[in-house]
């Protein structure tokens, strides 16, 4: 049975594939460095990292009948995610990503393979709008086709909910898609090429953060998270705004920090804390998941966030 209170997240689950640099990168040749697998995906991330935290989560994703599909289940489940809702196809392959980070662990280069994603057809949408419906909250990443994103805010509008819609962009190259929906938005955490994609302004320093974020509220949405990676983030919603520099520690790999963050932040609204308290136990959260070389922290949780915090 699904819990009274709990949010739903809809977006990507794959196989992550990272190979880290064991000294600077020498492009054009081959590196000398480390390679590993884990489960990942955006949406699969948060919702990992949302129920370690505490948060009863379903989620809604595609997966192929093939062995990585059940590494990816066999995941969530562990972790306590929802996966009634997965749509398991047949004529997909599960989605992969491949990143390459330097000897620092800074991502430099990833490519995704998201066609699975395809298959949640607006029709697939429609047919899970029972437990979209009962969700306190929504999560959407910018993996999902224009036309699933369409299907999904058409619903929330039609059925006149009032669940805050809580999106992670992705990338530049996918934030675009995000455009038509950004009144309908909550909560948004682009980095500074996609802050740019969407309001045009070049984000180099605190002063233009706080330009596009407050360009961003100006265009709908309600709470902006605009990071710049080590340097920090810029938060800002109806009632407060502010700098968050990054956590001092030392970076093993940045895959899924990003993702981190948004779970906390989002694990924080349905909590009711503080903006202030929000912020800073979203930096938290990406922080202490850079620390590590997993994509999703094995001992992630509230206790281990505040602890961060505590130092």
């Amino acid at each position: 049975m699904t819990p009274p209170t709990f949010a739903v997240v809809v977006g990507g689950a794959n196989m992550d594939l990272c190979g880290r640099s064991s000294q600077a990168l020498r492009w054009h040749d081959s590196n000398p460095g480390a390679l590993s697998m884990s489960p990942g995906g955006v949406g699969r991330n948060i919702a990992e990292n949302l129920a370690r935290l505490g948060t009863a989560v379903e989620f809604i994703s595609v997966v192929g009948q093939d062995p990585w599909g059940d590494q990816l289940l066999a995941a969530c489940t562990q972790a306590g995610v929802g996966v009634q809702h997965v749509l398991r196809s047949a004529e997909v392959s599960t989605s992969t990503y491949l990143s390459v980070l330097d000897h620092q662990g800074e991502m430099q280069l990833a490519l995704n393979d998201m066609a699975a994603l395809l298959y949640l057809s607006a029709d697939e949408i429609r047919g899970r709008a029972e437990v979209l419906c009962q969700a306190a909250l929504w999560v959407l990443d910018a993996n999902l086709a224009p036309e699933t994103l369409q299907a999904l805010f058409l619903l929330h509008q039609q059925q006149a909910l009032t669940q805050p819609i809580v999106v992670d962009t992705v990338s530049a190259a996918k934030v675009a898609r995000l455009k038509p929906f950004l009144t309908h938005i909550h909560t948004l955490k682009p980095n500074a090429l996609e802050a740019e994609v969407l309001t045009g302004i070049a984000v180099q320093d605190i002063a233009s953060a706080q330009k596009a974020s407050a360009a961003l509220r100006a265009l709908g949405v309600q709470r902006v998270l605009l990071t710049l990676g080590g340097q920090g983030a810029w938060y800002c919603d109806a009632t407060h705004q502010a700098w968050y520099p990054a956590l001092p520690v030392k970076i093993e790999n940045v895959t899924g920090a990003g993702d981190a963050a948004l779970a906390a932040l989002t694990h924080a609204q349905l909590k009711e804390w503080s903006a202030e308290y929000s912020a800073r136990f979203a930096m938290a959260a990406g922080a202490l998941t850079a620390t590590s070389t997993h994509t999703i922290v094995p001992n992630f949780s509230v206790t281990a966030v505040q602890s961060l915090l505590e130092k």
